[in-house]
């Protein structure tokens, strides 16, 4: 009998051991992987590159279509000329392109709620070009590849065509609004179908349709990049209690100081947006160098610590920052296709953030500054 609790007492001071020594090991992993910093930083080493730098200057924006009744199209003028006046020659937009709106289609067990919310229908120009989203996405590249300097009417319709079947509708715009107002019509392609469409977007309230692709046409430019992604979105089948939940715990963890700092400085540029210099104002809070931190401690900081035993704040910022690594990387796609851009990327204020930091991490990437363009 002594020499089993002998035995056992033995067993258990070697246990208590090994829990000690793995717990200050698990402590000390935690404190190294907390005070590591990687010794090479690619934001350090950025050229001279050969020939024109890639200029990103990111626009931090409010969904247009969420502001007040009192909201017309005429008050953008001034930004605008503002963003004309950095002369950008390429236009980056927070839409699903449609190649990735036609592989989600391809998920509807993950993604049939997404493609719903976030995807046009390229059914309707599919059949009137005879073209699927791949074939004319393809047939959009070969056709600007050799674009003229001065292409017709009828090439310009043509290529809107193309665009609506390769889900690319805030390009077809900017062709549309590149013809003159008598050539807005039918042929080559459109039929009436598409034109009513086209007709209807011109006038739609959202910062793609009134500022990107009118922009985009000021300046000659051909086409819009559709940068948004949403390839991280989780399957709408979850159980409706767990989603509950989810969505109760981020609400809590949006209730704070620095949302409802942010709510207000909402609401007083909604109320201005009348005065002469509103959307202006508008667009410089939004652009300020502090909106960002206000931005995270209001939202994804707050959600980072919540304290759910399933951890929805931390899921919810695992989606957040994948999808910015993913949109930040489609806008790097483009500027590697076609080096020595100016490129101008309008986003939901809430990314702009996140945009910067992830871009600024380039090595063929210069930041520039949104809150001097508007001054």
């Amino acid at each position: 009998m002594l020499l089993l609790r002998r035995s056992i007492s033995g067993r258990s001071v070697r246990r208590l051991h090994a829990g000690l020594i793995g717990f200050l090991l698990l402590s000390s992993g935690v404190a190294l992987a907390q005070e590591y910093r990687p010794s090479f930083r690619p934001e350090t080493l950025k050229g001279p590159p050969v020939g024109l730098p890639n200029q990103v200057l990111v626009l931090g924006t409010s969904h247009l279509s969420g502001l007040p009744e009192t909201f017309t199209p005429i008050m953008l003028s001034p930004l605008l000329d503002r963003l004309a006046s950095w002369r950008p020659t390429a236009i980056a937009t927070e839409n699903l392109s449609g190649l990735q709106c036609d592989g989600l289609r391809r998920y509807p067990a993950r993604y049939a709620g997404t493609v719903q919310a976030y995807c046009p229908d390229p059914a309707p120009a599919g059949h009137a070009t005879g073209l699927d989203v791949p074939a004319a996405n393809a047939e959009a590249e070969r056709l600007l590849a050799a674009w003229p300097a001065a292409p017709s009417p009828a090439q310009r319709r043509h290529l809107a065509a193309i665009f609506l079947a390769a889900g690319e509708p805030g390009s077809a715009l900017v062709q549309w609004l590149r013809l003159s107002p008598a050539e807005r019509r039918a042929g080559d392609g459109l039929n009436d179908e598409l034109v009513v469409a086209l007709a209807q977007a011109k006038d739609r309230r959202n910062e793609t349709n009134l500022v990107s692709a009118v922009l985009a046409a000021r300046l000659g430019l051909e086409r819009l990049w559709s940068v948004d992604d949403h390839s991280a979105d989780t399957a709408d089948g979850v159980d409706p209690a767990e989603r509950k939940a989810a969505a109760d715990a981020i609400a809590r963890a949006w209730d704070n100081p620095a949302t409802h700092a942010r709510q207000a400085e909402s609401a007083m540029l909604e109320k201005d947006l009348m005065q002469p210099d509103g959307i202006l104002k508008m667009y410089r809070a939004y652009n300020a160098p502090s909106a960002p931190a206000l931005a995270y401690q209001s939202d994804f900081g707050a959600a980072l610590v919540e304290p759910s035993s399933q951890r929805f704040g931390r899921q919810y910022v695992g989606y957040w920052e994948t999808r910015n690594l993913r949109m930040a990387a489609n806008i790097r796609d483009v500027l590697g296709r076609y080096p020595g851009m100016r490129l101008l990327a309008i986003v939901g204020a809430s990314h702009k953030g996140y945009y910067e930091a992830y871009l600024n991490q380039m090595h063929d990437v210069q930041l520039v500054d949104a809150d001097a363009v508007l001054r």
